[in-house]
């Protein structure tokens, strides 16, 4: 029952459990703590300790504010932050950061600086402000990480030898050769040793690997490497937690006014960022989890914002690091089964009370075994899958400078200068327009590619008054923005050279124009991938001449389009270049009545008539915007033949459009479609030779590799089979249905709930269908799988291991595809998984 309150008043039907007036039984409810949320926190507990150790080492801070971070993350940010998921701490990307502000102003006075940027978090998060910070070029943001890591690397690297790093990269890359003359071999063995657990953990095959696995690499490598140190007897420097009687707290900020703000704004900046995105990236992984979905609520990034805020205002308070969400922490509390955020905040439990009770093992703890484990964390920020994605984007140049500014200026710096080459970048693309003319056939043809702005238009205006006058002419235009300069520019040639005798046809994309919309649907738009308007706008109602439909009555006007580039205002896109169809070439109307319609002509004659216009719009549609994008393909298939990869069988619903919701091209997709997406078994009195030709022919000679049987919510088909009834007048769609009896068997069959026999239930993203339609719907995309089988073709190509079977299902209204899991054949109905997205990108 839905715990929202009816806004209607009439609701008599709705039930109460206790009296509306009075207060519900029984007592307060009593904090709960599922089993899944106690295994997650041990698994981001055992992760976090060794890491928090290890970034504190990195920064130079006292080790024990690595352990107070964690823990007020946890505890802080997991009661307070808005992403319930996303695991808080010590971070990374903030090590680079705070081991400067260390250097420069001392321990005391970064833990005020630390104090004052979760001040600024607590502002930032009252403006609701936490969206604009996700419009930083994600180029920047892999830049400036990978800059952090390359600095923690080349830092940690110095340790890792046995030595003591330096203030920037510059100097450490410089005093590296000494420290390789001078390295110290138990420090070394000990760093190797954790780099080599650390590797080989995870890729342990087997059962035991399984097994293994689930205790955390950077745990283990950690104490493997503090054991064998132990046991081997070796000398190195360890891990020293003071006594808390002597740690450090925050004291006033002591140092240059301009410095202080800048440090409290990089802080600030670095830690919202890398929080925002983090909490960005738990939703990805919350969706990908089936079942999980419902239970964890979508991040309210304000309040992650202001939960961070009151985290660093506590940890700097305390003397802790500063604090930001943990892309490593937070995975692993997803991928561990945590459901709340009880899950997160009981990790902060457990860090502190390690931090109380472990100190004599945490000491024990070599500290190039943490060094290394950073190191390794460092070099992990480099990744190549963002570069990858940067250079497929065209933002290369973006990362590199970003990364490069970190690197050898500074994470603010780095970011400032990221910031002005990607606002440079976007700039030179705005005005990079190519524009080019040539002749062919006695056409000229101008092609104009990229934005049409004001900077464009001495070089366009040029080129068009290369056009010889009265020639025919094409302007070809290809971008997505117009700016008014452009638009005067190319409208004032246009109607000089139509005056002079020359045509004028522009195609390609016009900014700022509406696809032929009729006036009496003004503010109508219809999606770009069909001018047909059956979608959002009314159908244009036909303008009868008088009398058409009775005395008295009057219609619209319905060829009135706007204007726009290319033709007067008034004319149809699919009008010819001469003038609107049924013209006599000077767009006077022929045998036309006073408003310009047919006269003598029927309600359905007008009607056939406006089909037909809305049939042309739709092929000069293609002919304008898509032909030209897709001439070169189609002219190497006509030449190549059709290779499709897979036989797509689906119902002949015009809602079902496979090329779309399958992002399929010509040439990729052997289309089979009827009513009801049924497969006739191949037998003499029952078979069907179109569809068997079909499977024949595309597993034979076209030789796909998949066959995919689609159905879908709502089939007309479906309903029809449920609602029929024995006897009556064999109509060709009845004898066609009779192929479909097989899946309304499979459904009467089945139990009567889920809960009797899931095995025989066909199950939609783990849940039952909502009703008998749709479940039908699903019993037959799995019944047409087994009739699939039956022939022979697909039979032989099943057998070989050249051809598989899938089972799909696409919701109409909520235009989300669901695929058969496993083998539906062989063993249960199998369950329709949802296909979630992924970054394309990546």
């Amino acid at each position: 029952m839905s715990s929202c309150v009816p806004a209607r008043a009439d609701s008599a039907r709705t039930e109460h459990i206790h009296p509306p007036h009075s207060p519900p039984t029984g007592g307060p409810r009593r904090f709960r703590l599922a089993g899944a949320d106690v295994s997650a926190s041990i698994a981001v507990f055992l992760i976090a300790l060794p890491l928090s150790l290890g970034i504190a080492l990195a920064t130079g801070a006292p080790l024990q504010a690595g352990l107070v971070a964690a823990a007020v993350g946890g505890i802080v940010v997991g009661w307070l932050g808005g992403c319930p998921l996303q695991v808080s701490g010590p971070a990374a990307g903030l090590t680079v950061v705070t081991a400067d502000l260390i250097q420069q102003y001392g321990w005391r006075t970064t833990c005020a600086i630390t104090v004052l940027a979760g001040i600024a978090q607590l502002g930032l998060g009252c403006l609701r402000v936490a969206r604009s910070a996700l419009a930083v070029s994600p180029a920047i943001v892999h830049g400036m990480l990978a800059g952090i890591g390359v600095t923690i690397a080349v830092a940690q690297l110095h340790i890792v030898l046995g030595g003591t790093p330096q203030s920037s990269v510059p100097d450490n890359l410089l005093a590296l050769p000494a420290q390789l003359a001078n390295l110290r071999p138990a420090d070394v063995a000990a760093s190797v040793l954790t780099l080599t657990l650390l590797f080989l953990w995870p890729r342990v095959p087997g059962k035991a690997g399984r097994l293994l696995g689930k205790l955390p690499a950077a745990l283990i490598a950690v104490a493997g490497a503090t054991a064998v140190a132990a046991l081997a007897g070796l000398r190195l420097p360890k891990v020293d937690l003071p006594s808390w009687s002597s740690h450090a707290l925050a004291t006033l900020p002591d140092g240059p006014v301009l410095g202080l703000v800048a440090a409290v704004l990089t802080t600030t900046l670095v830690c919202s960022v890398q929080s925002l995105l983090g909490a960005v990236a738990v939703d990805k992984l919350v969706s990908a989890r089936p079942g999980l979905t419902g239970r964890v609520k979508r991040s309210d990034l304000d309040r992650e914002l202001l939960g961070q805020g009151a985290a660093n205002i506590v940890s700097g308070s305390l003397g802790g690091l500063p604090i930001a969400g943990v892309a490593v922490r937070s995975t692993a509390n997803v991928s561990a089964g945590a459901v709340s955020r009880n899950s997160t905040m009981l990790h902060g439990v457990l860090v502190l009370i390690a931090t109380l009770l472990l100190v004599p093992a945490l000491e024990l703890i070599p500290l190039a075994s943490l060094a290394a484990l950073v190191m390794a964390v460092g070099l992990k920020m480099v990744s190549l899958n963002h570069i990858r994605t940067v250079t497929r984007h065209r933002e290369v140049l973006v990362y590199a400078v970003t990364t490069g500014g970190v690197v050898f200026f500074g994470v603010l710096e780095g970011v400032a200068l990221g910031i002005a080459v990607a606002v440079g970048v976007a700039l030179h693309r705005l005005t990079r327009t190519r524009i080019k003319h040539d002749e062919t056939a006695g056409v000229h043809h101008v092609h104009v590619r990229g934005q049409l702005t004001f900077l464009a238009v001495p070089r366009l205006s040029r080129v068009l008054h290369q056009v010889p006058q009265g020639v025919d002419t094409v302007v070809e235009l290809d971008g997505s923005f117009m700016d008014h300069a452009a638009y005067e520019t190319l409208q004032d040639w246009q109607k000089t050279h139509t005056a002079q005798g020359g045509r004028v046809e522009i195609t390609g994309r016009r900014p700022g124009t509406r696809i032929s919309e009729p006036a009496d649907t003004d503010g109508c738009r219809c999606r770009p991938w069909t001018p047909w308007r059956n979608h959002q706008c009314e159908p244009p109602q036909p303008t009868p001449p008088p009398g058409a439909y009775g005395q008295g009555e009057t219609g619209t006007d319905t060829d009135a389009v706007t204007g726009s580039p290319g033709r007067p205002s008034g004319q149809s896109e699919a009008d010819g270049p001469d003038g609107p169809e049924g013209s006599d070439g000077r767009g006077k109307p022929t045998g036309t009545g006073v408003t310009g319609t047919p006269s003598g002509l029927s309600a359905r004659d007008l009607a056939r008539g406006i089909s037909g216009r809305e049939l042309a719009r739709g092929i000069s549609a293609f002919q304008r915007n898509t032909a030209p994008l897709v001439r070169g393909e189609l002219a190497r298939l006509a030449r190549e033949g059709q290779q499709p990869s897979q036989l797509f069988l689906t119902c002949a619903d015009s809602r079902v459009v496979t090329s779309m919701i399958t992002s399929s091209g010509p040439g990729d997709l052997f289309v089979v479609r009827n009513v009801g997406n049924l497969v006739p078994l191949p037998d003499e009195e029952s078979g069907d030779d179109s569809v068997a030709a079909a499977i024949e022919y595309a597993v034979d000679v076209l030789k796909v590799r998949s066959i995919t049987v689609c159905g879908h919510s709502g089939c007309g088909a479906m309903q029809a089979l449920l609602s029929a009834e024995p006897g009556g007048a064999q109509t060709p769609l009845k004898r066609w249905l009779r192929h479909g009896l097989p899946s309304l068997a499979r459904l009467r069959d089945a139990p009567e709930s889920p809960s009797e026999d899931t095995e025989s239930w066909p199950l939609l993203a783990g849940h039952p269908p909502a009703d008998a339609a749709e479940r039908l719907c699903l019993a037959n995309v799995v019944q047409q799988l087994e009739h699939l089988r039956a022939h022979d073709a697909v039979a032989r190509a099943l057998s070989a291991g050249d051809l598989e079977l899938h089972g799909m299902y696409f919701h109409v209204g909520e235009a989300q595809a669901y695929l058969l899991s496993g083998d539906p054949v062989s063993a249960a109905d199998g369950v329709f998984e949802l296909v979630l997205e992924t970054d394309l990108t990546a």
